[in-house]
């Protein structure tokens, strides 16, 4: 564990290098200790790939304080009841004009695009973070068969719900917003609804799996969500 100043509002605490779940846990770990430690003065704290961001009050807190009571969470034993993960199952519409990158990605990777909604799809990815615009799930898991290189140029602009390559990482665009990665598909859900109390659908620490359907589906449950009435489904992950 290592713990560094980030600003003068906000401390870094990081786990270890690399991505892999078994650093994500004890950040999961951690975030949950240190919200149930309900220490006065943080404001917020921002889990990430292998560390938390831990925003705080120096009028409330000082840096020597905040940073003494982390190094208590984290050397005091014992864990949290941390609640078993979910996965949520989010459909995507794969190909066609909504999924136009997916021809190249069975072309570079020399095979079909069947067998690339295949290895996409029907696995579950880890929840690692949500950042670079509101909802956006930073995902862990993608088959390195389907890693690709982003575009040249980024495209000015993709849809909402647009799903994407980029590299060995995978997402879902929750907005319109320019992207250099490969669009494969995209998902009727809404991750990101500030009409909600709680405009996040999905958390981190939690897992995402695909599964593919045709266009019609696609419409029927767009429809729902318009309408607010499509129920996202969930189960409890196996060993989680």
């Amino acid at each position: 564990m290592d713990i560094q100043p980030l600003g003068d509002l906000a401390i870094r605490v990081c786990f270890g290098e690399g991505i892999n779940e078994t650093i994500h846990k004890r950040v999961q770990s951690f975030t949950s200790r240190l919200h149930f430690s309900k220490i006065n003065g943080i404001v917020e704290c921002v889990p990430a790939y292998n560390s938390v961001a831990i925003y705080y009050r120096p009028e409330l807190i000082s840096y020597t304080k905040l940073v003494a009571e982390v190094e208590n969470i984290c050397n005091t034993s014992g864990d949290v009841n941390i609640l078993r993960p979910i996965v949520y199952e989010i459909p995507i519409y794969y190909g066609g004009k909504t999924g136009q990158d997916l021809p190249f990605i069975a072309q570079y990777h020399q095979m079909s695009e069947e067998e690339v909604i295949n290895l996409h799809a029907n696995k579950e990815y880890l929840i690692y973070m949500i950042g670079f615009v509101p909802g956006f799930p930073y995902l862990g898991g993608l088959s390195q068969q389907l890693s690709v290189p982003r575009l040249e140029h980024p495209r000015p602009k993709v849809l909402a719900g647009s799903v994407g390559i980029g590299g060995d990482q995978t997402g879902i665009y929750p907005s319109e917003v320019p992207s250099g990665w490969r669009i494969i598909g995209i998902t009727p859900v809404k991750l990101f609804d500030l009409d909600e109390p709680n405009p996040n659908l999905i958390l981190a620490g939690n897992y995402i799996k695909f599964f593919p359907i045709n266009w019609n589906e696609y419409q029927w449950i767009k429809n729902l969500v318009d309408e607010k009435k499509y129920k996202l489904s969930t189960y409890l992950k196996e060993g989680g």
